[in-house]
């Protein structure tokens, strides 16, 4: 190669890594902004239901669980959704990526129907799950009879943004979760302390204002579709259509991953029963705690989000090499992430905490719990968006089923069991028991990522 030749490799390689790099901070950024938009919604919630009432803070932290495990399975959907679509986006075949959207949707239509029937017949039984205390399922209970009317709005929107996140629109989900974010706190304001003359309702208040918010948002996203998205142009029409064939492709590869994602729901959820059940303050401390946390979280979430994205559009491409390649860079880029959002979250935990209006004995609690995830953050930051970005997004999602089926259901909830009810350890030993995972499935991540064989072609040919 000449020296002018070189010269023009050297301005190639600056022009690609630009793209990358632009390409990876354009969804990144969004997605985090939206994730941490969206949590902030929670947050403000947690803070005035507790200076409304602790155990009505502690009975929608309860119901949230539910919420939580509802979440993961809409979760999965949408990821298998992406994982397929990015690559028919990478080939630029728009209709079959319509009939998987439409796939997709019916699932979560599905699984938005069976909760709500299921909820509405055991509403008691099903908050009673996470805790034996009497008023906190009263409580509980009051907000899950409202809040179970937001499942099937919920359901409609993380669908239709996961279509338009294989497409790398993603600036519309971020300017949704603001919205939502002014009209949510702004009705919880007034109807959970009864300002404005507005009857003071508490928890109903906080579950009318959620009902809402979920309600305008669905309907704007609709309209933004209908009006304003041109890469996929998705119509209603292309949502009453199935096709066998692609419907068999998208439930093999999505199928291990909703079964596990919904035990993802349950072990998570099994955390709150296992606190709740340790000590009274527990769960409002674990609760607060965990806001935080999956507020810092957006980090890991949104650069797993992206890489799944940019991954599977190259895969679509075909050039192998630069998959490798990319890979390679993306982890290295998650370390500089962890470590940044577990500093973050060591120092501002304590102001954080400041405004929260808690009994001694749970902010003291609840602070434990934060130092120990800051930790955990650096971890996580890496193995996440490397297991469910890189690898599960390159088309081997069986690699992560079967990690996350070894790590929680053999190591870290039966642990977790014995150190809490056995040993009768306190509830910091058991929180660092709870998130171990996140620490050693780096390993496997990054040997798989660096020697296995993850990427895989999902597509069919037109």
């Amino acid at each position: 190669m000449g020296n002018r030749g070189f010269h023009r490799w050297i301005r190639s390689m600056n022009l690609k890594n630009k793209t990358f790099y632009r390409n990876f901070f354009s969804i990144y950024i969004a997605l985090v902004l939206q994730n941490v938009v969206t949590l902030s919604v929670n947050l403000a919630d947690n803070m005035m239901l507790g200076a409304y009432s602790e155990t009505s803070l502690a009975g929608v932290a309860a119901v949230n669980q539910i919420q939580f495990v509802y979440q993961q399975f809409l979760l999965a959907l949408g990821d298998g959704l992406v994982i397929f679509c990015s690559q028919y986006w990478g080939k630029r075949q728009t209709a079959p990526m319509k009939k998987i959207a439409a796939t997709a949707m019916h699932a979560g239509l599905l699984i938005a129907i069976a909760l709500f029937v299921l909820v509405s017949l055991f509403s008691r039984q099903a908050v009673g799950i996470f805790t034996t205390d009497g008023p906190i399922i009263g409580e509980g209970v009051r907000y899950l009879r409202i809040i179970r009317f937001t499942y099937l709005f919920f359901a409609v929107t993380q669908l239709l943004l996961a279509a338009l996140r294989s497409t790398e629109t993603v600036r519309i989900a971020f300017q949704l979760s603001i919205l939502t974010f002014f009209i949510n706190c702004g009705i919880n304001y007034v109807l959970i302390f009864g300002n404005f003359g507005a009857p003071r309702m508490g928890v109903c208040g906080a579950a009318v204002g959620t009902l809402i918010a979920r309600m305008i948002e669905c309907a704007v996203l609709i309209a933004y579709i209908a009006k304003k998205d041109k890469n996929l142009n998705l119509k209603l029409k292309d949502y009453l259509q199935f096709d066998r064939v692609l419907a068999k492709d998208y439930f093999k590869v999505t199928a291990p991953m909703l079964f596990v994602q919904g035990l993802w729901g349950v072990n998570t959820a099994l955390q709150t029963v296992i606190l709740g059940h340790m000590k009274a303050t527990a769960i409002a401390a674990n609760s607060v705690a965990s806001t935080l946390f999956l507020m810092v979280k957006s980090t890991a979430v949104g650069a797993s989000s992206a890489a799944s994205v940019i991954i599977g559009k190259t895969i679509g491409t075909g050039d192998i090499a630069r998959v490798k390649e990319y890979s390679s860079r993306l982890q290295k880029m998650f370390v500089v992430i962890g470590v940044l959002s577990g500093i973050f979250l060591f120092f501002i935990r304590i102001p954080v905490l400041g405004l929260y209006d808690l009994q001694p004995a749970t902010k003291e609690m609840a602070n434990a719990f934060l130092i120990i995830l800051s930790v955990v953050c650096v971890g996580m930051s890496y193995q996440m968006p490397t297991n469910n970005g890189i690898i599960r997004g390159g088309g081997n999602a069986m690699f992560v089923v079967k990690m996350d089926l070894v790590s929680i259901w053999m190591i870290v909830l039966p642990l977790s069991f014995i150190m809490a009810f056995v040993v009768k350890a306190s509830p910091i030993v058991v929180v660092c028991c709870l998130n171990a995972d996140q620490i050693f499935k780096c390993v496997p991540a990054f040997l798989e990522s660096h020697y296995g064989n993850w990427i895989r072609k999902l597509t069919r040919e037109a």
